[in-house]
This record gives C-alpha cells, sequence and structure tokens, in this order.
C-alpha cells in the first residue's frame, strides 16, 4: 500500500495480522463527467441567472490554492452561463477567498480559473487593508462583520467552492467563502473565537465539532454574516479523495449548501465497531499537506480512530511550513490551561488550530512525518520522523504487543466514527 507524502509516496510496511481496516470514503462513481455534473447543477440555477442584468458587475468568490475545488473546471463552465444572460467578461471578477492566507502567485492564479487566466480579473481579498473593506453589521452573537469592497459594492455574487468537513465549523464550502474568506482579519478571529465556551478554562463548545451544523455557533456567525451579502446563489462542488468532482451543487446559498452536506455527510464517514492502538494517516499528498495548518484536518480526523492514548503516524510533508508565521509561536504554552487561558485574551485563529494540536499531542502520541524541523516537532509536543518506516520503528516501542492498526490514505476526506452501544 503506498501513502502519499507531498508529490511522492511510501510504502506502508504494516503486516496484515497487524491490520484492522483501511478506512476510506465510500464515494459512488460520478453519474457523469465533471464538465457534465456542473453542467447539470447550472442548469437548476436558470431561475437565479434570468434575474442578471446586462451591465451588472458580477463577482465570482473562489477558494485559494490551499483547498482544491475543482474550479478550473466549473469556472470557465460559470463564466459561459453569464455571457450567455448578458453578462461581459469585462464585468466580471473573481476574489480569491484567502481569509488569513497568504497571496496568491501568477502560476496559482493560472491553476485555479484555468482557461480563464488572462481573460477575467483575479484578485486576492486583504483582510488587513481597511480601505479594501466594507462593514456591513452584527451577528446576533455580536461578531462585527466587514467584507472585501468589491464583494460588497457588487451587483451580483457568486459564492463557489468546495464542501467538507471542517473540524470546528462543521462543514467547509458554502457560508465559508464570505467569513471567513473575504471578511477582514477582525471578523475572521471573532467568528472563530465562538468554538470557546463562554468563561475562563470551559474549553471548547461541543457543539464546534466535525461535521456538526445544529446549534454550533461557529457556523451560526459564518451563516449570519453570509446573509448580509445575499448571495445570488452558490455553486460549490464535492470531490473524491483522488480530487474528481463527483457532485455538484447549486441554487440558493442556503439551501445548495445544506444539500451538499447531507451527502457529504454519506459518503465521506467510516463507521468503526472499536478504535485501534495505531493509526497511520496521510493528509492525500500535495497540497492537502501544503502546510501543517491544512494537515492538521488529517490529525483531527484520524485521531477519532484511536484509543485513548494511542499511537498516530501523520505524514504530511509541509513544504511551506506551519502555513502562517505566528502559528509556532504558541508553543511557548506547554500546559493546557495556560494555553486556553492566552487564547482567551489574544485570540488568534492559527492558535486556535495551535491548541487543538497540543491537545491531541497530550491525549494521544504523534509521530509526525515531515519537512518541519525535527526540534520545532518536539516543541510541538510530537515526534518527528523523516520517513514512514522510522515512524513505524519508533511507534512500535510506544506500542503493547499484540496492537492493532488502521490506515487512513486519505486523512483529510473521512471521519471515523466508533459506533457506541
Amino acid at each position: 500500500m503506498l501513502l502519499k507524502y507531498g508529490d511522492m509516496s511510501f510504502a506502508c510496511g504494516l503486516s496484515g495480522g497487524r491490520l484492522a481496516g483501511i478506512i476510506r470514503a465510500e464515494v459512488p462513481e460520478p453519474a457523469a463527467e465533471p464538465e457534465q455534473l456542473v453542467t447539470a447543477a447550472l442548469d437548476a440555477c436558470e431561475e437565479y441567472l434570468a434575474l442578471f442584468q446586462r451591465g451588472e458587475r458580477v463577482v465570482i468568490v473562489t477558494s485559494d490554492i490551499t483547498r482544491h475545488t475543482g474550479s478550473e473546471v466549473y469556472l470557465p463552465l460559470l463564466v459561459e452561463r453569464l455571457n450567455r444572460v448578458g453578462i461581459k467578461e469585462s464585468d466580471i471578477e473573481i476574489v480569491i477567498a484567502l481569509g488569513i492566507h497568504r497571496k496568491q502567485t501568477d502560476a496559482e492564479h493560472k491553476k485555479i480559473v484555468g482557461t480563464l487566466y488572462g481573460r477575467i480579473r483575479v484578485t486576492d481579498h486583504d483582510c488587513d487593508d481597511p480601505g479594501k473593506l466594507v462593514y456591513l453589521g452584527k451577528t446576533v452573537n455580536g461578531v462585527g462583520v466587514e467584507v472585501n469592497r468589491r464583494i460588497a459594492e457588487a451587483d451580483r455574487v457568486i459564492l463557489t467552492g468546495t464542501i467538507g468537513f471542517h473540524y470546528f465549523a462543521g462543514f467547509g464550502g458554502g457560508r465559508k467563502a464570505i467569513l471567513p474568506g473575504v471578511a477582514s482579519r477582525q471578523a475572521c478571529m471573532a467568528s472563530h473565537f465562538a468554538v470557546l465556551n463562554p468563561g475562563e478554562g470551559s474549553g471548547k463548545n461541543p457543539r464546534a465539532t466535525t461535521g456538526n451544523l445544529e446549534g454550533n455557533p461557529v457556523h451560526q456567525a459564518m451563516d449570519e454574516a453570509c446573509a448580509m451579502v445575499r448571495p445570488a446563489f452558490i455553486l460549490n462542488t464535492v470531490l473524491s479523495p483522488d480530487k474528481r468532482i463527483v457532485a455538484a451543487f447549486a441554487g440558493d446559498w442556503r439551501d445548495a449548501f445544506a444539500a451538499g452536506c447531507r451527502y457529504y455527510a454519506e459518503h465521506f464517514t467510516c463507521r468503526l465497531a472499536v478504535p485501534a492502538d495505531l493509526v497511520v494517516v496521510s493528509c492525500g499528498g500535495f497540497p492537502k499537506d501544503i502546510n501543517f495548518i491544512q494537515a492538521h484536518k488529517s490529525m483531527e480526523y484520524g485521531c477519532q480512530a484511536l484509543r485513548e492514548g494511542g499511537v498516530l503516524v501523520l505524514l504530511a510533508e509541509c513544504r511551506d511550513g506551519y502555513g502562517n508565521g505566528t502559528f509556532f509561536d504558541w508553543f511557548r504554552y506547554k500546559e493546557l490551561p495556560d494555553f486556553e487561558a492566552a487564547l482567551r485574551r489574544h485570540y488568534e485563529i492559527n492558535g486556535q488550530t495551535a491548541y487543538s494540536t497540543l491537545y491531541k499531542a497530550q491525549r494521544y502520541r504523534v509521530i509526525l512525518v515531515s519537512g518541519l524541523p525535527p526540534e520545532e516537532v518536539r516543541s510541538m509536543g510530537m515526534t518527528p520522523a523523516a520517513s514512514l518506516d522510522e515512524a513505524l520503528v519508533k511507534a512500535e516501542t510506544m506500542l503493547p504487543q499484540d496492537y492493532t492498526a488502521y490506515v487512513i490514505p486519505q486523512g483529510g476526506t473521512v471521519l471515523p466514527v466508533i459506533n457506541r452501544a
């Protein structure tokens, strides 16, 4: 069995007697080719497209390079539909929903927009430039919503992206294109702060968890912010672990998103009878392991298949390092209560991910195969390894003789769930 790591793969040498199972998403064969799936989804948007008027300025929001969405397939098809209803290419702009991520390179823009490169204006969102932000109002819980001026002043806004699990917003996709996608840094921080329960030392809100939208305060803030923008419609894909479009959902921004989430939960949850002593998880290679913040998703999901105190081996190249300059700084806090108190005093999204990392590193034993400096991996509470073989040798010293193991080849796309009696 080969497990992806960046642009290469490691052979997994676990013996059959140890292997309790390979955890994969049960993805059905797509009903048609990607272009046909997107076309069919857009056909369902005719009532929305009929409202567009010649001369209107249309902004399409799409994800950055860290989230493969199939945008090179669906964006040209979407622009073609806009052309059909009289919207000129000069009146269309694509805004990359960076959130608080780094700006994209020209090569990355070209990869995101495909054949539209050079034809349609493409701009990166900037969460820190007040002159390019517009205040829209506050959510019920007091989150001040500032969004990209181009989105706020557009005649029509179309949200695109892909639906998948998110470890505290429930699901990615849909409303997340607005907050955090094209929101101010302050709005991003305030909405994500809702992951914590009110009150010092009270920890994480139990409803702010993977695969749950009901009563999820982070999702609620995102939903309210999106309602302030009033998108014309959304187009969201669902991708197989090998990045093929297997489904597409388009239409009303709430209804289409909800339908996509139901589909994703049905096909990308794997139910297990018992947890294992060892879980070996690959993020699925580049770009899913482009940096540690992205790789953390696979770490989060993989731990769901582990017994308390078990060993997780995570394959994550992290060629772009941590994904944010402040992420590693949070590991000066070695104890979770001190970490949580600091996070409440000065909340950062990266701090939340760092806190979640340390929580798992202390609850389980994590061996990280990556390109990160070994001394920094140790500072994060994990054990560094240079290869999968080295990681498995180290893991055996931490495990009982009769240990059992699961292998997850595409960790960022499947959620293991232990069946409780």
